[in-house]
């Protein structure tokens, strides 16, 4: 389908500004163009509007789209089975950063990346636009301190960059599925780096094959840039419009060319994805705020849902294409994969998740002696708890931030083995108390089960568990890495044989209700899936 374009450039942050008309925010925002002042709700019309360590450097105008590999396939060798065993959370896929009119794009996309670690460690890459307008790309297998260096940065000159850390698949592959992507075009080439999940991946694969294109790869990303590819849209950037016009499910990309980033977002705006700018006037994009402060750029607004932003000499423009349903944001960046000290969705992550605390001290309160967390996502939810209470907070599980993928396992196994090098139990706030221990989510269960474990072997008296989540019951299809509807504990069993299974005095969970009213007018605006397993957009088996 043809895309109806409208422009309009977006002005300069000013003391009159608007709230998003989408997303309600508590952040000053811009003014904006009338086709995002005032959107229309379809549900029937998606909108766009408003393992040693390696590096792989490459020098590329026109890199052919067949030279990309990668997979989100997992086998089961990929990782110890402590590991599997005890990382028993869910997985946020990735997250992307975009820098434009900076001549230090590189270095600011690093230290940006550093910020958003938390969201993906197992690979980096940044791709720049050097003077002669050819991309040039520097990607590597582990976190961003050890693929990139002075040297590495000395090779990636230019104002303009994207970057991309990812949590992904291990193996001999592992190199080739670390993005952003570089691709070359009739025209040209592109780089993008993707964060989320497209539902009709494998019926847009089929159809392109059919008509002569050629995978090497299983990526949905790598979709994206045959759908560019083989549009016949002009200018560029209306490639990519016209192949996001494609796409089913979520994502937030962010494209460079040699002369122009571009920002998009799906139209039901799945996965975050703000936009910045430091003093010198440079735009900068994200997944989170945390990586605009680290970098001091002053946080301006969200990319909103359906929208696509176009940043070039000419300053920034935004483009709508048609109206969009209602949004349907991931409610699990507030409760586990964003950082406290984040702005996302318009709501600071650190209010959500204490609020969250205190609702679960209000319907589901213990007689206790002391309330602590499981570091370091569940911090936030007991301070809300505690302070609900009226009980002391303390640390009574200290976590190790010094353990890696690889290290030597005892000949004789230790019970309980991964857990205990991440988490060390503090016998003397635990010894003889009755403790609230306050997680973020459970999903397989294990990790629980040892947690509790640990604690009773510390000398806690009773343990009490609280959840500040629902119960976890069905598989995401938006870009997070989630177990099998089978292995998920809250889809098998009860509350109450839950309990029985961890091994806990008592076991509450967040209320689903609770959390819907806690986020008022907002509330319709989230995706539940994983709560409900009702999906916004129906997977299709990609």
């Amino acid at each position: 389908m043809a895309a109806t374009a409208s422009f309009s450039a977006l002005p300069k942050p000013s003391n009159s500004l608007k709230p998003n008309p989408q997303v309600p925010q508590k952040a000053p925002l811009f003014n904006l163009p009338k086709t995002l002042q005032k959107p229309t709700f379809s549900p029937q019309k998606p909108c766009l509007s408003n393992t040693a360590h390696k590096t792989h450097i490459t020098l590329s105008s026109k890199n052919p789209i067949s030279d990309l590999v990668s997979t989100n396939k997992k086998s089961p060798d990929d990782f110890p089975s402590y590991f599997d065993d005890d990382d028993d959370k869910p997985r946020e896929e990735c997250g992307v950063v975009g820098i434009y009119g900076d001549p230090e794009a590189s270095r600011l996309c690093y230290l940006a990346l550093h910020a958003l670690q938390h969201r993906g460690q197992e690979g980096a890459g940044i791709v720049t636009v050097n003077e002669n307008k050819v991309l040039q790309s520097v990607t590597g297998v582990g976190l961003v301190s050890e693929v990139f260096n002075e040297s590495k940065l000395d090779q990636l000159p230019g104002d303009l960059a994207i970057g991309h850390v990812r949590y992904s698949t291990a193996g001999s592959s592992m190199l080739k599925n670390v993005q952003p992507f570089v691709a070359g075009y009739r025209f040209g080439s592109v780089g993008v780096a993707h964060n989320g999940n497209l539902v009709n991946y494998r019926k847009l694969r089929a159809t392109l094959e059919d008509n002569g294109s050629i995978f090497n790869t299983s990526s949905d990303t790598e979709v994206v840039l045959h759908l560019i590819a083989t549009s016949k849209a002009r200018p560029f950037f209306m490639r990519i419009v016209d192949a996001c016009e494609k796409l089913e499910g979520a994502y937030s990309m962010v494209f460079v060319t040699e002369d122009k980033l571009v920002a998009v977002r799906d139209p039901f705006g799945f996965r975050p994805l703000v936009m910045g700018r430091r003093s010198n006037g440079a735009v900068v994009f994200a997944s989170e705020t945390c990586a605009l402060d680290l970098i001091e750029a002053t946080y301006e607004r969200e990319v909103y849902p359906g929208e696509v932003l176009v940043v070039d000499k000419d300053g920034v423009q935004s483009l709508c294409l048609m109206p969009h349903p209602e949004p349907k944001q991931c409610i699990f960046e507030h409760i586990y994969f964003s950082l406290p000290n984040s702005v996302v969705f318009g709501r600071s992550v650190y209010e959500s998740r204490h609020v969250f605390g205190e609702i679960l001290a209000t319907e589901a309160p213990v007689d206790c002696d002391v309330v602590i967390a499981v570091p370091d996502s569940g911090v936030v939810a007991a301070l809300g708890y505690a302070a609900k209470a009226g009980v002391p907070f303390q640390q009574g599980l200290i976590r190790s931030h010094y353990v890696g993928r690889t290290f030597i396992e005892p000949s004789q196994k230790i019970r309980d083995f991964g857990v205990k090098l991440k988490l060390s139990p503090v016998r003397g706030v635990l010894e003889g108390k009755r403790v609230v221990v306050v997680d973020d989510s459970i999903v397989r269960g294990t990790t629980s089960s040892k947690i509790v474990r640990l604690l009773k072997e510390a000398g806690a008296k009773e343990v009490h568990m609280r959840i500040a989540s629902p119960p976890i019951i069905a598989s995401c299809y938006y870009g997070v890495d989630t177990p099998s509807s089978e292995e998920l504990i809250s889809n098998r069993m009860n509350v109450e044989e839950i309990r029985e299974f961890i091994g806990c005095d008592s076991l509450s969970f967040l209320p689903l209700d609770s959390l819907k009213k806690l986020l008022g007018d907002e509330s319709p605006n989230f995706c539940y899936a994983c709560f409900s397993g009702n999906y916004p957009v129906q997977p299709k088996g990609s």
